[in-house]
Order: structure tokens, then C-alpha cells, then sequence
């Protein structure tokens, strides 16, 4: 049995995700010890019980301690199965969270996959089902798997109440990739989505995406849901090359302007383009795992985060690959996945 210390770097929730994604694949049991010791509450919350439970459903696994609080957890799995499956969060915690813990399992099994999960679908400190469906399954399809996501309804926090359907066609073996040239931009768009709010706070954060980007009236947009969707306000901005979409995101949220939510994100657009890189902070995060399944890739990008450094130590200590970041003077990192 592999020991993980949950503590280790950021000490979040994707030390969790990242080891029972491996433990599926690789058929090691583990046990991971001080789980979320790096958080205001550490343990278990909710979302990662619905991430447990979801592991051990789709490999017929055994979990102890997936209780709501627990610091240990003891994960033995089975083997991988196909299927229908169904896991209901029960909050507004995230969607797509428990979807990456149980993806990578699902795209190496024998046979086709459907899988609906309710809960949050945009969240802070998570991928928002526009960033999977922008950006981050085009290249796991390119690779070799065929993933298609569908939002069936829209679920903010607090209330939650949101749907994802996802169809996983897997792949009988995922192929490596290069992603280190930034060709020019072919497309840009930015889309402000608002729920339960006055119609203005959208308004004022596409005038705010106008007035930082220069952009033209054809790649800003306003998305406006039905009341029933919200309270809920998000800024979507993607950057499309013919190699790689990056999608960035700013959330509406009490005290904060809605100016603020659109700077914050206009910020983080003219900090990737300045790098000239092809993947940005999360991307570059979430490409980890699927090159190391896949026996290596490399990829292009700007300073690592502290939560993509320690997702590198939790693959390395679980399979038979070396996660090597070569930083240039300019702070951009080549990050290279051997196996």
C-alpha cells in the first residue's frame, strides 16, 4: 500500500483527485494521510466524499474513512468499469472536480461510459464545465479519447442545483503530444453570464473586457439566464490558436465590482499573451496527468503554480514517470512528462 502525505506543497483537494485517479489506473492501494491539512477546514468535505465515492463505484473499490472530516483514507481498487453512473454532490461544490478524479479511469476502460453529475458547475478554485469544454477536452480528445460534455443546466454557488452530462468514448491508448508553439490568434471572444442579477453587472463588465482588451463589439458578449439559474454572475474569456484554446475566468461574488471581476480576468489575458506560451497557469496544471498516462509529452508555459508543482510530486510518487520543469529566464517553463 502507497502512503501520500495530503499535507505535501498546496495540501489541497487535488492530492485526493490525482491519487485515486492513479490508484484506478495503476490497481495500488494507497493511503493518504492528513488529507486537505493545507486548508481552513481540513478533512473531507462533501465534494471530495462524491470524489471517493465516485472512484470506488466506477472500479468496484473499497474506501475507508470516506467519512465528512476525515484526515485518512485507505483506497484498495478493483478493476475499471464502463457504465451509467450518477453522483449527486448534494451542494454547490463542484462538478467538475469529481468528473477529473474519475475521467482518467474512464477513458482507459474497456468500453463507453455516460456519466451525470449534479452540483456546482462554475466555481472558484475550480474548472468551470467552460474551461473543460474549451479547453481542456480538445486536447484529451486529440490524444486519442473521445469526451463530449454537455451542460444541462447551469449550478453557482451557493445554490448549487447544476447538471452535467458527460459521454466517454475511451481510448485504447492515449497518445503524447508537443504543445510548445504559440501560433497567432484566430479568435477571441468574452462572455459575461449573469443569473438572479441585474442585467447592468453584465453590461459593465463587457464595457470593462472593451475598454482593457480593445476588443471589437463582435468578440463581447451577454449571456442571460432564466432567475431560476442564480444567483450567479461568471466572466468568460477564451483565446483561441490553432493548436490550443486557453479560457480564462473571473466570478461575481458580494463586495466585489463588477469592474474588479472583469479587470482581475482582462489581467490574467494580457499576462498569457505577453508570455507568448501556448498553455496557461490551470491548463498547464490539468495536462500533467493525461501525458503521464499517455508515456510523456511536453508542453509550454508560463510560471507553475504551487498547485501544479505538488499534482507533479503525487504523479511521480504513484507511477513510473518523471515530471521535469526547465524555467528560462523569463519566467516561462517547458514542462516535460517522461515515462
Amino acid at each position: 500500500m502507497i502512503s501520500i502525505d495530503g499535507s505535501k506543497g498546496e495540501g489541497g483537494g487535488q492530492i485526493l483527485r490525482t491519487s485515486l485517479a492513479l490508484s484506478m489506473i495503476t490497481g495500488q492501494a494507497l493511503r493518504i494521510d492528513r488529507i486537505r491539512a493545507g486548508r481552513p477546514k481540513p478533512g473531507l468535505m462533501r465534494q471530495h466524499l462524491t470524489s471517493v465515492e465516485a472512484a470506488r463505484s466506477v472500479c468496484n473499490g473499497t474506501a475507508v474513512g470516506a467519512q465528512l472530516g476525515s484526515t485518512h483514507l485507505e483506497f484498495i481498487p478493483g478493476p475499471i468499469r464502463g457504465g451509467a453512473y450518477s453522483f449527486a454532490i448534494g451542494t454547490a461544490g463542484s462538478t467538475t472536480l469529481v468528473l477529473q478524479t474519475i475521467l482518467p479511469a474512464l477513458i482507459t476502460a474497456g468500453e463507453p461510459s455516460t456519466v451525470t453529475l449534479t452540483g456546482g458547475t462554475h466555481n472558484i478554485h475550480a474548472p468551470t464545465v467552460h474551461f473543460l469544454q474549451r479547453a481542456y477536452l480538445p486536447l484529451l480528445n486529440r490524444m486519442g479519447a473521445s469526451v463530449d460534455l454537455e451542460l444541462e443546466r447551469y449550478g453557482f454557488y451557493p445554490a448549487g442545483g447544476g447538471r452535467i452530462r458527460v459521454d466517454v468514448q475511451p481510448a485504447q491508448q492515449l497518445r503524447p503530444f508537443d504543445l510548445t508553439d504559440s501560433p497567432p490568434v484566430r479568435s477571441r471572444r468574452a462572455i459575461a453570464t449573469i443569473a438572479g442579477l441585474p442585467p447592468s453587472i453584465a453590461k459593465r463588465e463587457i464595457e470593462a473586457v472593451r475598454e482593457a482588451l480593445a476588443w471589437p463589439d463582435e468578440c463581447l458578449h451577454m449571456h442571460q439566464l432564466g432567475d431560476e439559474s442564480g444567483p450567479g454572475n461568471v466572466v468568460s474569456i477564451e483565446i483561441e490558436r490553432e493548436n490550443v484554446t486557453e479560457v480564462f475566468t473571473g466570478f461575481g461574488r458580494r463586495g466585489v465590482s463588477a469592474e474588479q471581476v472583469a479587470t482581475t480576468t482582462t489581467d490574467q489575458v494580457r499576462r498569457f499573451l505577453d508570455a507568448d506560451v501556448p498553455v496557461w497557469e490551470h491548463l498547464a496544471d490539468q495536462l500533467m496527468l493525461p501525458l503521464a498516462i499517455a508515456g510523456g509529452g511536453r508542453y509550454l508555459t508560463g510560471p507553475l503554480s504551487l498547485h501544479a508543482t505538488t499534482n507533479a510530486d503525487v504523479i511521480e510518487s504513484l507511477l513510473d514517470a518523471h515530471v521535469h520543469m526547465a524555467r528560462d529566464e523569463s519566467g516561462r517553463c517547458l514542462v516535460t512528462i517522461l515515462r
